[in-house]
């Protein structure tokens, strides 16, 4: 499974494909914590070369009907990527392996915005809603500060202090850390 696949190059859409053909497996699913430019630009490549196609929210489908706007808005080059095989659905479970992620709706940095939670592991894949020191950006098409800030509090920062997160950009943290260190959450209720 890959969630968010930004490979762009050459080069990172190969060692990308040599680091999943080398686990002796294939892979079976491409998730989508939400659908804007930077978290899709290896999607055509992953789906053409392991025939597996894309998964993400259905609020994020115009999102990705609208890729190469995203890309000309940025000044970059893009793959157009495939439809969705499957929408994914706020609250089911998805299943691989011995492991169970839930999907948590996490809106507010884009529309459809999900986050992963594997409780076993005590981790969440939280895209682009909650980073080291910041949260994702709400100027986004669709963005909402009042939005997102509640899908923290409402959604990521219940799984407890020791959650760590994997942010879609720069290192992971923990739950703990963000609640009394991150400034967006620090001395502030709920929005």
């Amino acid at each position: 499974m890959v969630v968010d696949p930004s490979n762009q190059s050459d080069s990172e859409h190969a060692h990308l494909i040599e680091y999943i053909e080398s686990r002796e497996g294939s892979l079976k699913r491409i998730l989508l914590t939400h659908a804007h430019i930077d978290h899709i630009f290896g999607c055509n490549r992953l789906s053409d070369h392991f025939g597996v196609g894309i998964e993400v929210h259905a609020s994020e489908t115009m999102l990705l009907k609208k890729a190469e706007t995203q890309a000309a808005m940025f000044g970059v080059d893009l793959d157009e990527p495939p439809e969705p095989i499957a929408l994914i659905e706020p609250g089911t479970d998805i299943r691989f392996g011995k492991r169970t992620w839930n999907v948590l709706h996490t809106p507010g940095h884009s529309p459809g915005s999900v986050s992963f939670v594997d409780r076993e592991e005590g981790v969440v894949f939280a895209g682009d809603v909650l980073f080291a020191g910041s949260i994702g950006r709400t100027d986004l098409w669709q963005g909402s500060l009042p939005t997102l800030m509640q899908s923290i509090f409402d959604g990521l920062v219940p799984l407890g202090d020791d959650f760590t997160v994997l942010p879609g950009h720069g290192p992971a943290t923990t739950i703990g850390r963000e609640r009394v260190s991150n400034p967006f959450l620090t001395g502030h209720a709920p929005l």
